[in-house]
């Protein structure tokens, strides 16, 4: 996911300096933000070099989904697709995302793109709630090899625009040279873990929006809020966005941080001491946060769309992915790495929230939780 630019480029000993210095492009954003800002400008971060006489399909994204210093599913896609296809990927990466797209058609402007890779729940709430039409198209499976592939339980999308092509799990890493993670979200209470988690605020990062939400899986829409505020009592510590969270981490401010369950697989392409890198899902379970793809409803090239939306869905091709933006296949035999399978941990339990469920909740729970937080 976003954040593996993050750990890549900063290492163990490095990441104080990369939060430091972070530049606009936040690492844990996932569409996070619950503001709709200004949209203004043009699209950024565009591969150009369209051959002569080749169609040409423009397919928006995230910034680090292209351009990570690590390593990142774009280009190896590109190179792909145009091996195979008559036509010049052209990668569009603005600034807001898919606040820039909502933008545009608030104003009547045409969409010059034809997909967009990158989507999650909340995104398309926020294009439900501010687009006067359709911004995106239903996939007819027909059209799109593969889409019956997909795994159900990763489906977020009632209207069945997002096709789902990957996931993350939300989980908690610790370092049990300092401490043992306790098994359920009752543990976290405990005396002997007073001041031991690092959490994320639900207002500007996914992973804290994601933590929020399991905690009101676990305990309800009248719990959660009781519960919070036990977990102020005994020290829990909510910072930024994840990157501000990860430093404190890995700087030793505390044993457990709420993060991704891939976190080994990183661990372990750096040599790091797997010890400092344990995983543990909370009642067994973890959020999931999986990422869709969709063709824009006014898309130039529909067709070359949907050949792109079947490519991403290869059983091949979801491998690379996986592997690439450390994320789990949205299918079920992408063949993955005898490394990357050993190392990435995937939860007995995935548990999520339904669009239906989101829709006239979300901005409610969060904002209540803000409120009650700042209070205490």
């Amino acid at each position: 996911m976003r954040r593996r630019n993050f750990i890549k480029a900063a290492g163990a000993a490095g990441v104080s300096a990369l939060v430091a210095g972070c530049s606009a492009e936040p690492v844990d954003d996932g569409g996070d933000s619950a503001s709709n800002e200004s949209t203004e400008g043009t699209e950024t971060g565009t591969t150009t070099g369209t051959p002569s006489g080749s169609a040409t399909l423009r397919v928006a994204t995230y910034t680090s989904f292209v351009d990570a210093p690590s390593s990142s599913p774009g280009p190896w896609i590109k190179e792909q697709f145009e091996s195979e296809f008559d036509a010049t990927l052209e990668w569009q990466t603005p600034e807001n995302e898919i606040n820039y797209f909502i933008e545009r058609a608030a104003q009547g402007v045409d969409i010059e793109s034809d997909a967009y890779v990158g989507l999650d729940t909340n995104m398309l709430i926020r294009v439900d709630e501010n687009v006067d039409g359709e911004l995106f198209a239903s996939v007819d499976s027909g059209a799109v090899e593969g889409r019956d592939a997909v795994k159900s339980g990763l489906e977020f999308d009632p209207q069945e625009r997002a096709v789902p092509y990957d996931t993350g799990y939300i989980s908690l890493v610790y370092n049990e040279n300092q401490a043992t993670a306790p098994e359920t979200f009752d543990g976290l209470l405990r005396p002997e873990f007073e001041g031991d988690l690092l959490a994320q605020d639900p207002q500007s990062s996914a992973t804290g929006q994601a933590f929020l939400l399991h905690t009101i899986k676990a305990k309800g829409e009248d719990g959660y809020l009781d519960y919070w505020s036990q977990l102020q009592d005994n020290g829990v510590r909510v910072l930024g966005k994840w990157e501000d969270a990860y430093a404190a981490y890995s700087n030793g401010e505390a044993p457990m941080v709420v993060s991704y369950s891939t976190d080994q697989v990183f661990a372990n392409a750096e040599g790091e001491d797997l010890s400092e890198h344990q995983i543990r899902f909370l009642n067994g379970e973890a959020y999931a946060n999986p990422e869709g793809m969709a063709r824009f409803a006014d898309a130039p090239s529909p067709d070359l769309a949907n050949q792109f939306l079947s490519f991403m869905l290869r059983p091949e091709v979801q491998a690379e992915i996986a592997v690439r933006n450390v994320a789990f296949p949205a299918i079920s035999d992408a063949p993955l790495p005898e490394d990357f399978a050993q190392y990435a941990k995937e939860p007995e339990t995935p548990v999520t929230f339904t669009y239906e469920e989101l829709q006239g909740n979300l901005s409610e729970w969060t904002d209540a939780w803000a409120q009650q937080f700042a209070s205490n």
